[in-house]
């Protein structure tokens, strides 16, 4: 048999998807007001471009599993996944036989930032294929470099924006038009997509707005869902147009924030009314904390005495809505048991990515029973003990499971009630067994369905999000104008975590979160060779934050004076995703910073940088006499020996 091969054509970059027309067939659309009516009545009209790279996962483990084939066609499944209803469901499918001869269990998860939520099925259903053939069991662990070029990665970006606004900087309008590079298939392309255009308002009032998502189809890798979800690349889009525009019209980009941010009782584009609004508040006091004033002036003092090296000062707010956009994914379940020794077992359908839920869980339970946590225990996740269990995303793992868990208890403690008010100087133990022997069921099913989500997406009515997690962040960044190398001098953050479940958690998702920002805003780039093939396939050519892309000086804060979330379990908040929006505040310190270098060069005009905001980018950006004299004019036909799609 004689096999022939031909190289056909192919897309790689966002441009040659939108030269070719190459989309997804979903449009996503979202749309308030009369744009052109806003457009009219501006002072100001200006529009421009902006651009964000992708990111990878780089989670401590590489997707595995490990599959058994058991007698009558049943099948055992550990793996590494965000969900393990998902294994479940797709080997039953591959292999065609029912769901209940297939049991999904997930002990733990070495990191997973999204990119376990769909690509963990690449390798166990395969696995599954082959235990299915040799009736042996099958385990796979995919080398560092398999795992980057097989799962995707985080969506670059390309934003065009058109904003008018009046004189003394009141936003009238704003069009946007985004397109995200989804690779080869759909994934979660599209809705990473919806995300975005819930998240193209940012924290900001504007009365008319229409953005447009457009989903691109290459031939890279398929790309998939990231800490965030299309919300950062949306932030820094609406950022980005901000600064941009109090550069044209003079306005301190501050100012221009501060007029525009939302206050209590105003709808965001998605018709949701914003109650409980704290964000004025925490922005607020971040800019008093971090004594942002008085460290601008003295920012401005040091550019004017270092030619070579340049600090920038950025102050960034951020809302990030806690809820699936689809409601019936806002659901969770669990089962507690009471054994005779006064022990607890429970279990949930969220999955132990490191995020600290098992703990939160256990501390819910030990609560609502009111037993020492140290009798409570949790041993995995699997689809025998909780059924159709939603995937651990979005944030709302604690809220959904803790609900699910502390529904389950309150049931138990409901029955124990009589025992432990006749037998009030009894232990714990002594009062279960005397349930036991009155026949008490000491095993509950607990069930919570998130209240009130119902919104429409085509006819853009009703509740999208329960509640939202609000934040601000102050950074401070010096530059070497000379290198382009940057150095994070200080970040004061501040989170609004409602009640947290467990401060220290929280406090170490705040850090993670916030440093995995500032990754994907600086040192993180994913480069293409022309042919598609990927270049940075693991540490040697792509840097992930090190010890010394720490904030020096790093401060984090809880905001003062939070009202009660009475939404959420405890009136806790989700705050896995949120923080990541904050690694902005350092790209625009870095902007910033480059803004004053040109200045030294008499250099006004706009600064372009691409997001990361690498040395080489930074180094280029500063545009002094050094850069001008090594520019070298692109040859006709040349092409460059890397791609960033």
């Amino acid at each position: 048999m004689k096999i022939e091969y031909e190289e056909l054509p192919h897309i790689l970059t966002i441009d040659e998807a939108i030269e070719q027309n190459s989309y997804f067939p979903m449009t996503p659309q979202l749309a308030r007001g009369d744009v052109e009516k806003g457009f009219e009545e501006a002072d100001y009209i200006f529009e421009g471009e902006v651009r964000s790279g992708a990111q990878e996962h780089f989670y401590m483990e590489t997707n595995a599993s490990l599959v058994i084939p058991k007698e009558d066609d049943e099948f055992e499944v550990h793996s590494g996944c965000q969900n393990p209803a998902a294994p479940q469901e797709r080997i039953a499918d591959v292999l065609g036989i029912s769901a209940n001869k297939v049991i999904s269990r997930v002990k733990r998860v070495g990191g997973s930032f999204g990119g376990k939520e769909s690509k963990s099925l690449y390798v166990s259903t395969a696995l599954a294929v082959g235990a299915w053939h040799l009736r042996k069991p099958i385990r796979c662990m995919l080398d560092r470099d398999e795992d980057i070029i097989m799962t995707g990665q985080r969506h670059p970006f390309l934003g065009r924006w058109k904003v008018g606004l009046t004189k003394d900087g009141k936003i009238l309008a704003y069009d946007l038009k985004f397109y995200l590079n989804g690779g080869g298939t759909t994934d979660v392309t599209v809705v990473v997509a919806q995300i975005g255009l819930l998240a193209a308002d940012g924290c900001y009032y504007i009365p008319n707005v229409r953005f447009i998502g457009y989903p691109c189809k290459t031939n890279i890798f398929s790309n998939t869902g990231f800490r965030g979800f299309g919300q950062p690349q949306a932030v820094f889009i609406l950022e980005s147009m901000l600064y941009e525009v109090a550069e044209r019209t003079g306005i301190d980009v501050n100012e221009l924030r501060e007029k525009n941010l939302y206050i209590e009782g105003q709808k965001t584009p998605y018709n949701q009314t914003l109650d409980n609004w704290l964000l004025p508040s925490v922005y607020q006091q971040v800019k008093e904390i971090s004594e942002f004033e008085k460290r601008k002036k003295e920012v401005e003092e040091f550019n004017s005495n270092n030619k070579w090296r340049k600090r920038g000062l950025s102050l960034l707010p951020i809302k990030f809505g806690v809820s699936f956009p689809a409601a019936f994914m806002n659901q969770a379940g669990a089962l507690v048991h009471i054994y005779l020794d006064g022990s607890v077992l429970i279990s949930h359908g969220g999955v132990e990515m490191g995020q600290g839920l098992h703990t939160k869980m256990l501390q819910i339970a030990s609560e609502a029973l009111d037993v020492p946590i140290n009798t409570v225990h949790l041993m995995e996740s699997a689809t025998n003990i909780v059924i159709n269990s939603s995937v651990t995303a979005g944030s709302t793992g604690s809220d959904l499971n803790g609900y699910a868990v502390h529904n389950a208890c309150k049931i138990l403690t409901e029955r124990l009630k009589p025992y432990r008010e006749k037998m009030p100087d009894k232990s714990f133990e002594e009062i279960v067994k005397a349930a036991y022997h009155d026949r008490v069921n000491l095993s509950a099913n607990g069930f919570y369905k998130t209240p009130d989500i119902c919104h429409n997406f085509e006819k853009n009515e009703g509740k999208m999000y329960l509640y939202y997690t609000t934040g601000a962040a102050c950074s401070e960044v010096e530059i070497d104008t000379l290198t382009g190398d940057h150095t994070i001098l200080r970040t004061d953050m501040c989170m609004d975590l409602g009640r947290s479940l467990n401060y220290a958690l929280d406090v170490g998702q705040i850090e993670g979160g916030f440093i995995q920002g500032v990754g994907w805003c600086t040192n993180e780039q994913t480069l293409h060779f022309p042919n598609g093939n990927l270049l940075t396939t693991g540490p040697d050519q792509y840097k992930i934050p090190g010890a010394r892309d720490i904030p020096q000086d790093f401060r984090i804060y809880t905001y003062e004076g939070a009202k009660t979330n009475i939404k959420s379990i405890h009136s806790s908040k989700g705050i896995g995703e949120p923080p990541l929006l904050l690694g902005n505040t350092v790209f625009f310190a870095i902007r910033d910073a480059i803004t004053a270098a040109r200045k030294c060069n008499n250099n006004n005009t706009p600064v372009v940088l691409r997001l990361p905001a690498t040395p080489e980018r930074i180094r280029i950006a500063c545009d002094d006499e050094i850069v001008k004299k090594c520019k070298v004019e692109k040859k006709d036909g040349e092409v460059p020996w890397v791609i960033e799609p």
